[in-house]
């Protein structure tokens, strides 16, 4: 094995900080729009693009070397830190949010398509800076990643050293690494062009319409209003119910849907366990409403379902407080934390295909008590799952599980009551926004202790990237020769 070459993975974060730089022009017409100030903007477009050009003049000569696997995960996870403290820029730049920290926290909670705020008041920014804020959501979620694809192979990267990394792009569709982004890149613009207009249909403007589909395509949760979703109609909970739900689906279904190969659809097992799974607990939620409040069926019906979709897909949108839930209804909320949609999707969390996984191994183990001397083997949509690949996903799930034990200690150690810590870590590490306790559904983590905050970007980041290509970096063969 070769040792990492630190001017590939320079080259790679100049080629993302150049794409960051772009984006912020994006939010220029909203400046104009709305006659706000387009300085932040422009000063953090300046920034970044400054840095992006020193280091591509200092690691230029490595533009035409092949990538390894290693540069390739130091790549992914450093990239993933420049964009949010770049992000942070037209916070301070404007005023809006003036710590480093918050600011930081706030950026970082958008690209890693968390949700979780440090904001107050969120109605009073300016619109420009709410749009860049929904606007992270949207790259975050897959846009910097499929770009990056589009443009990172003249440099030699494979599909294989990024697809591994990034839970968006876990199954390849085609064996160019290209193709895969311009693929996945047609279902993310067909959802978001659909939502928007249909949003637009109802009582949202167009600003709002915007800001919002990028939160729900994103799997993100960013409102431009205070209270979230909650406000709005019927109509619009409905259509952003809706998408939700199809952006916890895996960007690959669609890709086999328009090929109208609808075998491997129908053979899809993830599928149909997060169909299954969203309509079972969503059933629960609305008996639970109905039974415990005075609530009509239709709106026990839509309470119900927008809140597990929410959660399950880790969008964070909320359509009421569910603290004022019976209780049985928050210990739902609760467990759902941990659930995350397809592996294929935007979305965060453990996701179905491990709990599926996960539930395949204890019916082994039962049938294996009853039968001791019959040999059973866990299939998934139709294939045999290798050893290696069931040990992993178990791993993985163990591992997640004592991240979480171990952040809501540390939290708990820094002053915060262990309902509000657990909760806190669990959205953080799950990417899902709200929780319990004191950051509940109309709260804030404006109130948590600085050290808490970084300790919620860490497992942010680390939760977005899949936990394992975070670790692998303070692994010991990974820097072994």
């Amino acid at each position: 094995m070769k040792l990492i070459n630190p001017l590939v993975i320079v080259y790679i974060l100049s080629t993302i900080l150049f794409l960051e730089a772009v984006s912020f022009l994006f939010c220029l017409p909203a400046a104009i729009i709305y006659n706000e100030s387009a300085d932040p903007f422009l000063w953090s477009a300046l920034v970044t693009v400054s840095a992006s050009v020193i280091f591509y003049l200092i690691s230029k000569k490595a533009a035409k070397r092949t990538i390894t696997n290693r540069e390739g995960f130091m790549s992914v996870s450093l990239g993933w830190i420049i964009l949010s403290l770049a992000g942070s820029l037209p916070y301070i730049f404007s005023g809006t949010i003036p710590s480093f920290i918050n600011a930081f926290f706030e950026s970082t909670s958008g690209f890693t398509t968390t949700g979780s705020s440090i904001l107050n008041d969120v109605e009073s920014l300016p619109r420009s800076i709410l749009f860049w804020r929904s606007f992270t959501h949207w790259i975050g979620g897959l846009g910097i990643i499929v770009l990056v694809i589009i443009i990172l192979p003249s440099i030699g990267m494979t599909a294989n050293q990024l697809l591994p990394l990034e839970s968006s792009l876990k199954e390849k569709i085609h064996p160019k690494t290209k193709a895969v982004g311009i693929r996945l890149l047609y279902a993310y613009l067909g959802l978001t062009i659909i939502e928007i207009i249909l949003l637009n249909l109802g009582e949202m403007d167009l600003f709002e319409s915007i800001c919002h589909t990028f939160g729900t395509v994103a799997t993100g949760g960013f409102s431009v209003k205070n209270d979230s979703i909650s406000g709005y109609s019927a109509y619009s909970q409905y259509i952003i119910m809706i998408f939700m739900f199809l952006s916890g689906v895996s960007f690959v279904v669609y890709y086999y849907i328009v090929k109208l190969n609808f075998r491997k659809v129908k053979h899809n097992d993830e599928l149909w366990f997060y169909f299954g799974t969203t309509l079972f607990f969503g059933a629960i939620a609305t008996s639970i409403l109905l039974t415990n409040t005075s609530m009509s069926p239709e709106n026990a019906f839509r309470e119900g379902f927008f809140q597990v979709i929410s959660i399950i897909t880790t969008t964070g949108y909320v359509s009421v407080d569910y603290l004022t839930w019976p209780t049985a209804g928050l210990i739902l909320i609760f467990m759902l934390l941990f659930a995350g949609a397809s592996t294929g999707s935007t979305t965060g969390g453990i996701k179905m295909v491990r709990h599926l996984v996960i539930l395949k191994n204890i019916q082994n183990a039962f049938r294996k008590l009853v039968h001791p001397n019959i040999i059973t083997q866990i299939k998934l949509n139709n294939k045999p799952l290798t050893d290696r690949m069931n040990v992993s996903i178990i791993s993985f799930v163990i591992l997640f599980l004592v991240i979480f034990l171990a952040g809501t200690v540390v939290i708990v150690m820094l002053g915060t009551d262990p309902v509000t810590a657990a909760s806190a870590v669990g959205t953080s590490l799950g990417n899902t926004g709200p929780g319990l306790g004191s950051i509940g559904p109309m709260y804030n983590y404006s109130h948590m202790p600085g050290m808490s905050k970084v300790i919620f970007i860490f497992l942010m980041i680390i939760g977005r990237l899949e936990i394992y290509t975070i670790f692998i970096l303070f692994s010991k063969s990974f820097w072994k020769l």
